[in-house]
């Protein structure tokens, strides 16, 4: 794996205590129809985007307050040729606190790098659910994340991100 990963981080003025929360809440800020567990180790969900992303994934590491690590066990993206790119890599949110009133949220896909066909595609969907959904999620206590209701082809989902 490349050690060009992709990565990410915001502030707020929570605790680190909510902000794990927050992390370990995926339905509030990845998608309403994540199936299983994501807060303990061992934990495994699934994620489905209509037909365009669906992967598996398996908590691996959950200390409160401080990280959660996933693995990816299964993927598949229909808009690239080689589906299964995030197989085998792994996602770790660090939180850390800056000061008495200064949360970090630091993301980091490691495995997701230039150089995979779905780059541009997961770098900008992780953008807008780190920096947007989850933050607004830990920041107001409401996150953006898919629905049965939103787009489910790539064309929908790339114009549907565009819009907001």
């Amino acid at each position: 794996m490349s050690d060009q990963s992709f990565t990410t981080a915001f502030l707020v003025k929570q605790s680190p205590r909510e902000a794990y929360a927050a992390i370990v809440d995926v339905r509030g800020w990845w998608s309403e129809e994540i199936e299983g567990g994501a807060a303990r180790p061992g934990d495994e969900f699934t994620y489905r985007y209509g037909e365009v992303h669906r992967c598996k994934i398996r908590v691996t590491e959950a200390i409160p307050d401080r990280k959660i690590s996933w693995l990816v066990l299964d993927n598949y993206f229909n808009f690239i040729e080689h589906h299964t790119e995030w197989i085998d890599t792994t996602i770790h949110f660090d939180i850390s606190e800056q000061d008495e009133e200064v949360t970090e949220v630091r993301f980091t896909h490691q495995g997701l790098h230039p150089g995979l066909a779905c780059f541009d595609a997961c770098s900008d969907g992780w953008t807008f659910y780190i920096n947007g959904s989850l933050r607004n999620l830990i920041a107001t206590g409401k996150g953006n994340p898919n629905s049965s209701l939103k787009p489910q082809t790539a064309a929908e989902a790339v114009a549907a991100r565009r819009d907001q």
